[in-house]
């Protein structure tokens, strides 16, 4: 397999390999992860493949998932300085005001001590807010995260689905304030779906120095082909919790795209997972392709994607533009 390779967060100084894990779906749904033992077979392989930056995030089953990830951590006996570790917030976890669906400096500053206490840690390397607040002046919000990476909570801050502007208003604020910047977004990006990254945040990447640790790019699982012929039982569409995800992984239109993408896959002689998220990682602005697996072979298996970014050519990448865009 290939050797892994780092890239700087945005204009950061901070190093994420290129390929790494999160535990959305994987360490939430307990019936595909059980222990923090066969977590941590998990993240060993990643390891062992030369990931060093493991996402989380404060939603995800309910802080659950930052709880098992923090055990295998400690099951593991990593330490501190060998990776990189992020949580993000804005759902929360009490129903109370203040506390749901917000980035009120309140909500904040408590959902931070409270994610560092699951996991076990003193700080976390990045958080994120995981979705824009409108109900918040967002000067509120930048000053709050500011804090955070002031007390040493965390080492860098950033947004996970904001728009260009708000993601530049945020920005413009910290520097007028000399307050700690954003340094990272986490959208959404796979072939399917692209505008966001390639068009929308195209002048930040230049302008702020946007770095980007991107989720789904298999398309929550649809680019792995396994919804070709329905829904398969076991897979994510039929846990509870995630009905929303059916009618994206069962539509014609997408599933006549990834078949032509597969066609490609196998004049390659590789998966359309490999394809997929090499895809993804070719992009020089995507600092780390965020991938999930419930099995340390599944790991193992994502991780050769590394090979195939060689085998993406001008005129691969040429007709998956075509499938891409017009098909």
């Amino acid at each position: 397999m290939s050797a892994m390779e780092y890239r700087r967060l945005g204009r950061s100084g901070l190093k994420v390999s290129v390929l790494s894990f999160g535990s959305w779906v994987t360490f939430a749904n307990r019936d595909q992860i059980q222990t923090a033992k066969e977590a941590a077979e998990c993240l060993a392989a990643a390891k062992e493949a030369g990931v060093n930056f493991f996402d989380n995030a404060e939603a995800y089953a309910a802080g659950e998932s930052e709880r098992v990830m923090g055990a295998a951590f400690r099951e593991l006996g990593w330490k501190r300085h060998e990776y990189v570790v992020s949580t993000k917030l804005f759902w929360g976890l009490h129903d109370a005001p203040n506390m749901r669906n917000t980035l009120n400096r309140k909500y904040l500053s408590q959902a931070i001590d409270a994610s560092l206490e699951r996991l076990g840690l003193d700080f976390v390397d990045l958080v994120f807010c995981h979705r824009p607040d409108p109900n918040t002046p967002i000067e509120e919000t930048v000053w709050a995260m500011s804090d955070m990476v002031s007390q040493g909570k965390a080492l860098y801050w950033g947004t996970s689905e904001w728009g260009a502007d708000e993601i530049r208003a945020a920005y413009d604020i910290a520097d007028r304030h000399h307050l700690h910047k954003p340094q990272m977004e986490q959208p959404q990006y796979n072939i399917l779906w692209r505008d966001r990254v390639e068009k929308e945040y195209r002048r930040l990447y230049e302008d702020i120095g946007l770095g980007t640790t991107i989720w789904s790019p298999l398309a929550s699982g649809l680019l792995t082909g396994k919804y070709l012929n329905g829904v398969p039982e076991g897979s994510r569409a039929t846990l509870p919790g995630y009905e929303w995800l059916r009618g994206q992984l069962t539509d014609e239109g997408r599933n006549r795209k990834v078949a032509e993408l597969k066609v490609i896959a196998d004049e390659l002689d590789v998966t359309l997972t490999q394809l997929s998220l090499a895809w993804c990682a070719k992009n020089p602005n995507v600092s780390t392709v965020i991938t999930g697996a419930s099995s340390a072979a599944q790991v193992r298996e994502n991780m050769t994607a590394l090979d195939v970014m060689a085998l993406l050519s001008d005129e691969v990448m040429e007709r998956i533009d075509v499938i891409s865009y017009f098909s």
